[in-house]
């Protein structure tokens, strides 16, 4: 029983959430893809919002906060394309939008001390977000949003035998609700302060009995508007999960235990007026884990305005 443990344990943790964060059952949006000015969508147009993420963790996590021992060493490189349609339609004052994404990830995954590894590359789960509202005030923007995850992306379901540690899909279905907002500390909107919140509730896995915990999630930042076209500054984000996991195939091993993680990094971004278009980068290095990998995330940033 207890290699049986280690396994479900081990599967279980190295789920890509999306094929771009990686957790126990944790919920389906990429930790730290926004960063300064999260809490602001942008005027009415069209945008081609391009992501390409990195994440590297070469530790595990235990319920207690340690090391948990596996010599894990993950790898991820996901490219993640994103439309946004924000219309000249109102809904109580705000700009009314809709957005959608399709993440494909590479994953390389392996557990040496336990002998296991895996790599896999595919396409994701797809988000649609058919609701994007967007405030915009004197010094201060809200914006809140609807977003559904459908569970298209491959999943090999896990059995005797076979490593499959690395799976773009997750295999259950999540309804996201968002809030946030940028608030600007000077008559120029030089000095900017955002926040954005983001709530999962997810469905029961379709090929195993798993039905994973809500979570909570903020993204952060703090930056400086320099020459009109530079933002430079701090971001951070945390996730906490709330409710446990429930089902048969649960393991013992993580029975009751609720995972979270933080992390804090630098951010840079440009506008360049000539292609229209934003051009940023930022890292985060993630503390505080608990039953999860603790790593390091990268994300190049490339916005289109059309």
């Amino acid at each position: 029983m207890k290699c049986k443990h280690v396994l479900w344990a081990t599967l279980a943790v190295l789920t890509v959430v999306s094929a771009f964060a990686w957790a126990q059952e944790t919920g389906h949006y990429p930790l730290g893809v926004e960063g300064l000015k999260a809490g602001t969508l942008p005027p009415p147009g069209l945008y081609s919002r391009n992501y390409l993420l990195y994440y590297n963790a070469n530790v595990f996590r235990d319920r207690s906060g340690n090391n948990a021992g596996l010599g894990a060493d993950i790898d991820a490189l996901v490219f993640a394309p994103r439309l946004i349609w924000i219309t000249n339609q109102q809904i109580l004052g705000a700009d009314y939008g809709m957005d959608a994404l399709l993440p494909i990830p590479y994953q390389d995954v392996e557990l040496n001390r336990i002998g296991l590894k895996d790599n896999d590359f595919c396409y994701g789960d797809i988000c649609v977000e058919p609701i994007d509202l967007a405030w915009h005030g004197e010094r201060w923007d809200l914006g809140a949003a609807y977003a559904l995850w459908m569970p298209t992306g491959k999943y090999n379901r896990p059995r005797a035998g076979a490593n499959h540690l690395a799976n773009p899909g997750k295999d259950f279905w999540t309804n996201m609700f968002t809030f946030g907002g940028t608030y600007y500390l000077d008559e120029e909107k030089t000095l900017h302060a955002s926040a954005l919140g983001r709530y999962e509730i997810h469905s029961r896995k379709d090929h195993t009995d798993v039905k994973p915990g809500q979570n909570i999630l903020v993204e952060w930042g703090v930056g400086k508007t320099l020459a009109k076209i530079w933002d430079v500054g701090v971001i951070g984000y945390a996730q906490w999960q709330l409710t446990d996991d429930k089902g048969s195939d649960v393991a013992d091993a993580i029975q009751g235990i609720h995972d979270r993680v933080a992390a804090i990094g630098p951010e840079v971004s440009v506008f360049v007026p000539p292609i229209k278009s934003i051009l940023s980068v930022r890292a985060a290095w993630e503390f505080s884990a608990v039953d999860r990998p603790e790593g390091t995330t990268v994300v190049f940033t490339f916005t289109k305005i059309f």
